[in-house]
C-alpha cells in the first residue's frame, strides 16, 4: 500500500529556499510510477508544479516554476524531493505529493492520481 508523507514546509521570505520531502513508507516504487507535486491555494484548483517518472527519471515542470524548482528522488529511501529556490509570494500554498501508475502523460492532472499525502504548507512573504 502506498503511504505518502510530506515534510519540509514552512515560512520563508521571498528569494529564499525550501526543500520538501515525500516519503513513501508503503509500496516501493517500480518502473511505472509518476510522482507529482501539486499545490493548492484557497479558491483555486490543485496545480501540478513538478513531476518525475520512475521509468527513466524524466522530469516535468509547470512554466511558473521552471528554473526555480527541482524534483528528484532517492531510490534507496523511496523518497521524492522538491527543491524550491528563488521563492515568490505566489508560490504560497499547500503542497501535496501524489503518486500513481495511471498518469500517462498527464502528470499535471490531479484526477489521474489515487494516492496522496496529507500536504505541507509553504508560505512566502514579500
Amino acid at each position: 500500500q502506498v503511504q505518502l508523507v510530506e515534510s519540509g514546509g514552512g515560512s520563508v521570505q521571498a528569494g529564499g529556499s525550501l526543500k520538501l520531502s515525500c516519503a513513501n513508507s508503503g509500496y516501493r516504487y517500480s518502473s511505472y510510477w509518476c510522482i507529482t507535486w501539486f499545490r493548492q491555494t484557497p479558491g483555486k484548483e490543485r496545480e501540478g508544479v513538478a513531476a518525475l517518472y520512475t521509468a527513466d527519471d524524466a522530469t516535468f515542470y509547470a512554466d511558473s516554476v521552471k528554473g526555480r524548482f527541482t524534483i528528484s528522488r532517492d531510490v534507496a529511501e523511496n523518497t521524492v524531493y522538491l527543491q524550491m529556490d528563488s521563492l515568490k509570494p505566489e508560490d504560497t500554498g499547500m503542497y501535496y505529493c501524489a503518486a500513481d501508475v495511471r498518469a500517462g502523460i498527464s502528470w499535471y492532472d490531479s484526477a489521474k492520481f489515487d494516492h496522496w499525502g496529507q500536504g505541507t504548507q509553504v508560505t512566502v512573504s514579500s
